[in-house]
């Protein structure tokens, strides 16, 4: 059976970056038939909070992307400790005790010697005598020794990888303070879950290498990778710095619809438009990791509006008529008040400003040569409420008296109605019209 996991840290909200992430693991799944497995790297107690599990938790179920079962792996220490012990017990487990200062100038000794930065493996050096006048000054943590060979896989959507692990350092894969690494616990996880393909970020690739290693180590299989593209800003700039405006939860909130966001996401850097779709099976059914491209992946939050606005535009009263029921539009105006504002919003939010609107009038917006004008007109504008004839009759007994016709006639008339240039259709919207205020 095909397994995918989406593997968040609970120390921040999801942003559009974790989505993509998620939703190519839960189509490849679903796609297949397959579980799709939630689980939570809350390793880290201090940064780890349960109002973010919540928050991850909400968010994926706002988007329809229901897991299978959910796992924590706070909740599997006793899983990594054994499999720590079991690298140990194969001489591939070795401990070290430099500082981040210490590393920080080896490193900078090999850059200024032309080599890479790669480890050097001196804690393989220390007698136990060593070790144990180190364990006494500070503690120690633990690094996978790899084997010095070219690491390949065939990636699902960079094509053949092949990584010189020498050119790698061992990972560490335990603090000094006794924490669990991502690394460790996500290897134990993805083998003892039965995990077949694991989708994530190119950031990753070198991580996938030494993971390969610790999974062949520890006995276990290696599943299927496909790394894809990072996203940038509009300009290509780094996204990094404006994940605090993408925020799930703040799309949300301005509007964003589940649909809009995952039709974008789905398609974003692959060969295929980019479409809104009516449901998450459809995108399902056409979503193929091969027809993603490895370079990086340009997002603009202004694309989710557009197909909002459409996604918004197509429902059925069926859908809003809650919605429309809570701004207080009486029943029996609010399939009328649908119909008419509908083309008009692109966030369902909106439609509260077109009900103010139709309830309590809008500020005239009246050019200064047009103010006799609408005085005249008004004076010929009966109170509410009004019918489907109420503008037609207006207009012309307007012309009939002013002599205007055309847009000098009916643009004025708009703007000193509803304060707008745009809008619906002045026949239509006039029967919803509680109040004019410009009839004072």
């Amino acid at each position: 059976m095909v397994t995918t996991r989406f593997a968040p840290s609970p120390t921040g909200w999801l942003h559009v970056g974790n989505l993509r992430t998620a939703l190519f693991n839960y189509m490849i799944a679903k796609k297949a038939g397959g579980q799709f497995i939630l689980r939570l790297d809350d390793t880290d107690p201090e940064r780890s909070k349960e109002e973010y599990v919540d928050g991850i938790k909400r968010d994926l179920e706002w988007l329809g992307l229901h897991w299978d079962r959910v796992e924590r792996q706070s909740a599997r220490l006793d899983r990594y400790a054994a499999a720590a012990d079991a690298l140990r017990a194969a001489g591939r487990f070795y401990e070290c005790f430099e500082t981040p200062v210490e590393l920080d100038l080896k490193r900078k000794k090999q850059l200024n010697m032309g080599r890479p930065p790669v480890y050097d493996r001196a804690a393989l050096a220390l007698s136990e005598a060593e070790k144990d006048k180190l364990r006494a000054e500070r503690g120690g943590y633990w690094r996978f020794r790899l084997d010095h060979e070219r690491i390949e896989w065939t990636d699902g959507i960079l094509g053949p990888i092949s990584i010189d692990a020498a050119s790698v350092s061992d990972p560490v894969l335990i603090r000094a303070d006794g924490q669990v690494l991502y690394t460790l616990a996500s290897v134990v996880d993805d083998i003892e879950m039965g995990v077949t393909y694991v989708v994530r970020g190119s950031d990753h690739v070198t991580n996938t290498a030494t993971q390969i290693q610790i999974m062949q180590a520890l006995g276990g299989g290696v599943p299927d990778f496909a790394h894809h593209s990072l996203l940038t800003g509009p300009q290509g700039e780094a996204l990094s710095k404006r994940l605090g405006t993408l925020a799930l939860k703040d799309l949300r909130a301005r509007g964003v619809e589940p649909m809009a966001l995952l039709s974008l996401m789905a398609r974003l850097g692959s060969s295929q438009p980019v479409e809104l779709r009516a449901s998450l099976a459809e995108l399902i059914e056409g979503f193929d990791p091969g027809q993603f491209g490895a370079a990086p992946t340009k997002f603009d939050v202004e694309d989710l509006f557009p197909l909002t606005r459409a996604h918004v535009q197509a429902l059925p009263f069926a859908e809003v008529a809650d919605r429309i029921a809570d701004l207080g539009v009486p029943a029996d105006q609010a399939e009328r008040f649908w119909r008419v504002a509908r083309q008009n919003i692109t966030v369902l939010g909106d439609l509260a400003d077109w009900w103010a609107l139709c309830r309590d009038g809008a500020p005239p917006d009246i050019a200064p040569e047009d103010a006799d004008f609408i005085a005249a007109a008004m004076a010929l504008l009966p109170p509410p409420p009004y019918d489907e004839t109420t503008w037609a009759d207006w207009t012309a007994a307007v012309k009939q008296a002013t002599g205007r016709k055309g847009k000098a006639l009916f643009m004025p008339l708009r703007k000193a109605v509803t304060g707008q240039a745009h809008g619906p259709d002045m026949g239509d919207l006039m029967p919803l019209m509680q109040r004019v205020q410009a009839r004072g």
